[in-house]
């Protein structure tokens, strides 16, 4: 095409209004969640970036194939349509619906873990990192040494270190139970992984008999930069690359809330028919039927579709220029970004941007609060708050400290980006009188999701 303009490559066909509030109104329903995003109405946000879980808009395919669900409880033709799509695009033998990823996590990790169990990866996220401690294992990220430098250009950054995790498998005969590798890595700034890195990390793990499993949850994205920015790839489908991804593996787990586009569904896929036994017995107790793994049947055909969406090259090439276009923009104005941009969110490098707060302050979770009181945009900490607690209940301050913009998928038009580009500068004249915040309450594990907050200075945070 001639045209360098990359517009959203879809019409509106339903909108949803969005209230606007006040900055009072702001500051009390901060009071009124305790400091913590996460504790906010959804009707007090006017442009929700916390996460693009879920969170999504769906075709008119989809809605059309959920006319059509089935919702028998057990062999209904609903999961074998979506049995069909999941087996079409990653070659598993087994596919176990689940309600969401983190409960393909749970059924993986109590079939598979033990105390004292180690499970390598490149960085894994919240979720997965709880059920594995859940189980009293040792979630342990490997990631490559520029995965931890913001600002160090790399095309894959969300790579696995080789000779680290072949240390880790060399080191601990028995103690590994699995590898895994997350697509695009999550908690390292939305970093793809390469073609190259998960055929290396699947060579190590076939070395030593150990399951080598993804994190697929952005796996068409993860697909596109692969595609865009690994040599002999251009030429290569989005599918063409993610089957062979997925060929590489024993199985995967999905939260299908993100790159299968849709509000709620995930699946567990493996090879293993013993380990698919377990697994499938947890699930009866855990979730449902295996047929329908906690989801009714209009969900299972809004999966299958979407799981193709996902893949489409125009949707992936605007879904990414989407992020790009926001980075450009903060680099210009001199605001710190994890570069270069990742697939599915903007990560504000808040460690360097906000350098005047320690993180035993947590320089994210203040950034957030900030962004909401002056734009109403809600965001996600990914830092200290999140991964700083330790199993036994120390504190580890966190090797990044970011807040992530996550983009709803088909949700938000470039007008919305630029006023959140708009906030984000003005946020910038503020930075040097921004606080850090203290815990006043928080639960053993997951703390994010439900802690209590409170600024050091009282009633202050800018």
């Amino acid at each position: 095409m001639k045209y360098k303009t990359i517009i959203e490559p879809f019409r509106i066909k339903t909108v949803e209004p969005i209230r606007q509030t006040t900055e009072a109104e702001r500051v009390a329903a901060l009071q009124a969640a305790d400091y913590n995003v996460f504790r906010l109405k959804g009707e007090d946000v006017l442009i929700d970036l916390l996460t693009d879980s879920g969170t999504g808009a769906m075709s008119v395919y989809q809605w059309a194939g959920m006319m059509k669900g089935d919702e028998t409880y057990a062999g209904a033709r609903s999961f074998f349509t979506f049995e069909r799509a999941v087996h079409d695009i990653t070659g598993f033998a087994h596919v176990i619906p689940t309600h969401q990823g983190r409960a393909a996590e749970h059924i993986l990790s109590s079939a598979m873990l033990k105390a004292g169990d180690i499970v390598p990866n490149n960085t894994h996220f919240d979720t997965t990192r709880g059920n594995i401690e859940h189980r009293g294992a040792v979630a342990l990220n490997v990631p490559i040494a520029e995965g931890h430098q913001p600002q160090v250009l790399h095309p894959f950054k969300g790579n696995m270190d080789l000779h680290a995790l072949e240390r880790v498998l060399r080191d601990n005969p028995g103690r590994v139970p699995l590898v895994m590798t997350t697509v695009t890595n999550n908690s390292e700034g939305g970093q793809p992984v390469s073609m190259e890195n998960i055929r290396g990390t699947s060579a190590l793990a076939r070395k030593y008999g150990v399951p080598f499993f993804i994190d697929a949850c952005r796996f068409a994205e993860n697909s596109w930069f692969i595609k865009t920015r690994e040599p002999g790839y251009a030429g290569r489908s989005p599918i063409q690359i993610a089957q062979e991804m997925f060929a590489l593996a024993d199985g995967c787990t999905m939260s299908a809330k993100k790159d299968g586009m849709a509000n709620i569904g995930g699946f567990l896929a493996m090879n293993d028919d013993a380990l698919a036994a377990r697994c499938r017995n947890t699930l009866i107790l855990t979730e449902g039927f295996p047929t329908y793994g906690g989801l009714a049947g209009y969900d299972l055909e809004a999966i299958a579709v979407g799981l193709y969406e996902a893949l489409d090259p125009d949707y992936l090439r605007y879904r990414i220029r989407m992020v790009e276009y926001m980075a450009e923009k903060m680099a210009a104005a001199g605001i710190p970004t994890v570069r270069p941009a990742g697939g599915h969110a903007l990560y504000l490098d808040a460690r360097q941007w906000l350098s005047h707060i320690p993180q035993s302050e947590y320089p994210g979770w203040a950034l957030s609060l900030v962004l909401y009181l002056e734009g109403g945009i809600r965001a996600c900490e990914i830092g200290s708050v999140m991964f700083g607690r330790q199993p036994d209940g120390t504190e580890k301050c966190s090797d990044l400290e970011l807040v992530r913009l996550a983009f709803p998928r088909r949700v938000y038009t470039q007008s919305h980006m630029d006023y959140v580009c708009e906030v984000l500068l003005h946020v910038n004249t503020l930075a040097p009188r921004i606080r850090g915040v203290r815990i006043v309450e928080q639960p053993p594990a997951l703390r994010h999701f439900t802690a209590k907050f409170a600024p050091l200075v009282p009633g202050v945070i800018a």
